[in-house]
C-alpha cells in the first residue's frame, strides 16, 4: 500500500494511532502549524529542540510530544480540511471557514452529492468539499492555469482525495463544463461568473433541484450575474456578505447608587493627600523665604501664598488676623500666624480627623464588547436555485426563436 493511499483527509483513522507514511500536522502556536508525513528515518527540527518521527510512531492523535532538549513540545494533529486551509501554500486567495461552512450549508452538500467548483485556485475549499461528499460523492473541479492544476492534482493524491476528485485545465466560460445532466450543485469562484452560468444550467440533472452559488469580490459582479440567472430560469436569488466579527469579554465593576458616591469620597480623599512634589518644594521654599526676608516683605509675601493656597484643596486653610500684630495679639497671632511663624507642617500636613469610611467592594459583571477594528469584506455570496418543474427557455434563447420566425415569415 502507498503512503498516498494510507491516510486521507476525507475520513478519520479508526484506530487513531500514528504509523509510518501518515500525514500529521504539528501545531507549535496558533500561528505556526506544519504539515509532515511521518517517515522513521527523519526528524523535525525547529528552534525548540528536535522531533524524531519514530517518536511519534505508535503514539494517539492530539498527543503533546516533548522535545529533545525539554525546551518546548508539540501537539500531533489529525489533518483536517480546517487545518489545510490554514497552513496550505497560497496559489491564489482562498476561501476561509467562515465562508466555506456558510456554502456548503446552502448549497445542501451532504455524502453522495456530486458538485463542480470552479476555479480550483489553492484547493483550501476543494480539501472541504471532498471530506462533505464522501463517500459516494464526485467533485468536479476545473482550473485555467496549467501551474495550478499540477500542484493540485498532486496535493489530492497525497491525501488520498484523487478517488473524489477530478481536476481539470479548462476556461469554463469560453468552453463550458463539458458535463450534462450530471451534478446536484456548483460554485463558480471566477472573474466573470455570468458568463458561465448557462453552461452551469446544462450540467444540473434535470431531474431535481439544484444549488448554484457564485463567490464575487464586487456589487458589479454580482449585479451581471443576477441579470444572467434570472435570464436562465433560475429562482430564489438571494446575496449575503459573510463577516468575521470577534467579541472582547471584559469584567466591568457595578455599583449602586451610594457605593459609587462612597468611593468617589474616598477617591476625593486619596487625591487631596497627593500633592505634586513639586509645588511642595515650592511653598517650602516660599516659608524659607519668609522666615528669612525682613518684616517689610511680610505682608506681600503673604499675599502671594495665600494667593496659591487658594487653588489647593490639600493644604490646611489659615487666615491672618487684619488687625493689630502687637502684643495684644500675641495668643491670637502665635497660633494663626504671620508666615514667619507658620511652620512647614501646618502647611502641608492634611486634616486627618475624620475618621476613613469602610471600603467597598463593587460587583464585577463580565461583558462582552467589540474591538475597534473589524476583519473586512471578502466577497459576496450569490445563491440560486436551479427547478427544472418551472424551467422555460431563457430570454435569449427566445428572442433566437422569434427573430427566426419573423425571417421566416
Amino acid at each position: 500500500m502507498s503512503l498516498a493511499t494510507k491516510h486521507t483527509f476525507a475520513t478519520y483513522k479508526k484506530n487513531n494511532t500514528i504509523e509510518n507514511g501518515d500525514l500529521v500536522v504539528l501545531y507549535l502556536s496558533k500561528e505556526n502549524l506544519i504539515l509532515i508525513r511521518i517517515q522513521e528515518d527523519q526528524e523535525f527540527c525547529c528552534k525548540f529542540g528536535n522531533y524524531k518521527h519514530a517518536d511519534m510512531v505508535g503514539l494517539q492523535y492530539g498527543t503533546k510530544l516533548g522535545s529533545n532538549t525539554g525546551r518546548g513540545f508539540v501537539f500531533l494533529l489529525y489533518p483536517t480540511p480546517e487545518l489545510w486551509t490554514l497552513i496550505l501554500p497560497h496559489r491564489t486567495q482562498i476561501l476561509y471557514i467562515a465562508d466555506i461552512s456558510l456554502i456548503m450549508s446552502y448549497l445542501d452538500l451532504k455524502p453522495g452529492k456530486v458538485m463542480i467548483e470552479s476555479g480550483t485556485g489553492s484547493g483550501s475549499f476543494s480539501h472541504s468539499i471532498a471530506r462533505t461528499i464522501a463517500p459516494g460523492g464526485h467533485l468536479y473541479t476545473f482550473e485555467y492555469h496549467q501551474e495550478r492544476v499540477a500542484v493540485a492534482t498532486k496535493e489530492f493524491e497525497e491525501h488520498g482525495l484523487e478517488g473524489l476528485v477530478t481536476i481539470e485545465c479548462r476556461d469554463v466560460c469560453k468552453n463550458g463544463f463539458g458535463l450534462i445532466n450530471k451534478v446536484d450543485a456548483v460554485f463558480l469562484d471566477l472573474p466573470a461568473p455570468w458568463e458561465a452560468v448557462a453552461s452551469a444550467k446544462q450540467a444540473f440533472r434535470q431531474d431535481k433541484i439544484g444549488k448554484i452559488c457564485t463567490f464575487s469580490p464586487c456589487i458589479e459582479q454580482i449585479s451581471k450575474t443576477v441579470t444572467a440567472l434570472t435570464e436562465q430560469g433560475f429562482v430564489d436569488i438571494q446575496m449575503y456578505e459573510c463577516l468575521i466579527r470577534f467579541n472582547e469579554v471584559r469584567i466591568l465593576q457595578i455599583s449602586t447608587l451610594d457605593e459609587a458616591l462612597e468611593m468617589e469620597r474616598a477617591s476625593e480623599k486619596k487625591r487631596k493627600r497627593a500633592l505634586p512634589r513639586v509645588l511642595r518644594e515650592s511653598f517650602k521654599n516660599r516659608l524659607q523665604q519668609h522666615e528669612q526676608g525682613s518684616g517689610s516683605n511680610t505682608d506681600h509675601d503673604q499675599e502671594d501664598m495665600e494667593g496659591e493656597e487658594k487653588g489647593e484643596s490639600t493644604v490646611k486653610k489659615t487666615r491672618v488676623d487684619d488687625g493689630d500684630h502687637s502684643s495684644q495679639g500675641t495668643s491670637t497671632s502665635s497660633t494663626v500666624g504671620t508666615p514667619s511663624s507658620r511652620s512647614y507642617a501646618d502647611v502641608f500636613i492634611p486634616d486627618d480627623s475624620a475618621e476613613p469610611r469602610e471600603s467597598i467592594e463593587p460587583k464585577n459583571v463580565a461583558v462582552t464588547r467589540l474591538p475597534v477594528e473589524q476583519r473586512g469584506h471578502t466577497s459576496y455570496l450569490l445563491f440560486a436555485t436551479f427547478t427544472p418543474a418551472t424551467q422555460q427557455p431563457s430570454l435569449t434563447e427566445r428572442n433566437k426563436a422569434g427573430a427566426a420566425i419573423t425571417a421566416s415569415k
